[in-house]
């Protein structure tokens, strides 16, 4: 999205119920004509106009930034002093408004936003600038007025996740880079959430972590979600057609009156996940598939191929990031759903590859340097009557895309003694048949394509 907002930009004037408000230009105005310059502004009466108007800070674009539980918002300074969000295009009166806003898609707790210590101008605090404006033309004021209580707390939300958003942050784009530097076919334990603590930068981000239930962290689950068994079908033929990790968009609708997600549609991303010159392309083609087809993006997908089909600390942040992404591109909760499947993890029970549907609850507002929470998301399958040509299509450029993959697998090779790797593939996409028994015939045609790859 651009930084022009499409149509009329909506202005959002809620600051929260701790932050100090905007002054309109009438109001600033009584402030400056009682005495001049000489006259005392309160705190409420220093906005971003009086700064611009005295030239502290300029206008421009991107040159507004706040950094909350690891997330990053951008936004424009307006020649009025208002500011306008990056991501959307919203029009916000005062930095408390934008804070609030932003940190409530981050942490629906929040309360304030504590606008003026957390809005950065050009990498410095707009607090910082206040307090310039009264050392420079009210000198004898007390410098309380500028007070920044809420300074510490964001100082320490930051602290460390600005840490670990350093070290890995080529690791943490869009949805295609989420899982470019796995460590290969090593087996990895699971820990429990509990026993993570704070967030540590020295951490592997590929540390594995058991899914939370909602109740066991006292809430309900805030949506109910249905998944097409077309979907799960083509999502685990991706996950099965290579030794490396894929990744996928799962196109649906979200009905804000019944608070469902219907999942109705996999897009298997065809293109290697560290190859980002492709990637854009891949995924411009995918929104524009999802645009024909009257689908909104509700989700993602993606493998490990021989491990638990639980996130790894990396795909934690990632569910975060989608998350977020979904809700800014948004004036209302939807919600972003994550997939997690395990095709070859020996320690499933039987040939059916292991799926797991989770989403991340923000950690709470005391422990802002926690890793969010994951948790496993209760979802209804419902089964398709018949296995669809675009599926079966989608199939097919699969095969021809990993045909000459040198990690593609060997489907002629044994998964276990008794079942090789075609049985296995067959046992597993058997468990997502459609009502119409005639899918069979047409999945022996995508089979002997698989065989002749070998």
């Amino acid at each position: 999205m651009g930084s022009e907002p499409p149509g009329s930009p909506q202005v959002v004037e809620d600051g929260g119920e701790e932050d100090e408000e905007e002054l309109s230009g009438g109001e600033e105005a009584e402030f400056r004509s009682s005495s001049g310059r000489g006259s005392l502004l309160t705190r409420r009466g220093i906005t971003l106009r009086v700064l611009l108007k005295d030239g502290l800070v300029e206008p421009g674009d991107g040159v507004l930034a706040i950094h909350y539980l690891g997330k990053n918002f951008v936004g424009d300074l307006l020649n009025d002093g208002k500011i306008r969000w990056v991501e959307t295009g919203q029009i916000f009166n005062s930095p408390s408004a934008w804070a609030t806003h932003c940190k409530r898609l981050v942490n629906p707790a929040k309360k304030s936003g504590c606008g003026w210590a957390s809005v950065r101008y050009r990498g410095q605090k707009l607090a910082q600038y206040k307090t310039t404006w009264l050392h420079k033309y009210q000198p004898s004021a007390d410098m309380s007025m500028v007070s920044e209580e809420d300074d510490d707390e964001d100082e320490e939300e930051g602290k460390a996740v600005m840490q670990a958003d350093e070290k890995n942050k080529n690791n943490k784009p869009g949805l295609h880079d989420v899982m470019v530097s796995r460590r290969a076919d090593r087996e990895r334990i699971p820990v429990r959430y509990c026993s993570l603590g704070t967030r540590d930068a020295a951490r592997d981000p590929h540390t594995l972590v058991e899914l939370s239930a909602f109740s066991a962290i006292n809430r309900f689950q805030p949506f109910n979600v249905a998944v097409s068994s077309n979907v799960l079908l083509l999502m685990d033929f991706h996950c099965h057609l290579t030794t490396s990790e894929v990744v996928g968009y799962l196109g649906g609708r979200w009905d804000t009156n019944t608070q469902l997600l219907t999942v109705l549609r996999a897009f298997p991303c065809r293109t290697r996940l560290a190859d980002r010159d492709t990637a854009s392309g891949v995924e411009e083609e995918i929104c524009q598939n999802l645009f024909m087809r009257g689908l909104s993006l509700v989700g993602w997908y993606h493998s490990h191929p021989r491990g638990p089909a639980l996130p790894s600390l990396q795909d934690i942040d990632s569910q975060m990031d989608h998350q977020l992404r979904l809700q800014g591109s948004n004036n209302g909760f939807q919600p972003c759903l994550g997939i997690i499947c395990g095709p070859y993890y020996h320690g499933n029970q039987g040939v059916a590859s292991t799926i797991t549907p989770f989403w991340v609850v923000p950690p709470p507002e005391q422990r802002p340097n926690d890793y969010g929470i994951p948790v496993a998301v209760e979802v209804t399958y419902v089964q398709d009557n018949f296995l669809t040509s675009d599926v079966l299509n989608e199939m097919m450029l699969l095969v021809d895309y990993y045909r000459t993959a040198p990690d593609l697998v060997h489907f002629n090779q044994y998964w276990c003694p008794e079942t090789t790797m075609m049985d296995k593939i067959k046992g597993s996409l058997s468990c997502h048949a459609p009502k119409d028994q005639a899918y069979s015939q047409i999945l022996e045609h995508v089979y002997s394509q698989l065989s002749n790859t070998q």
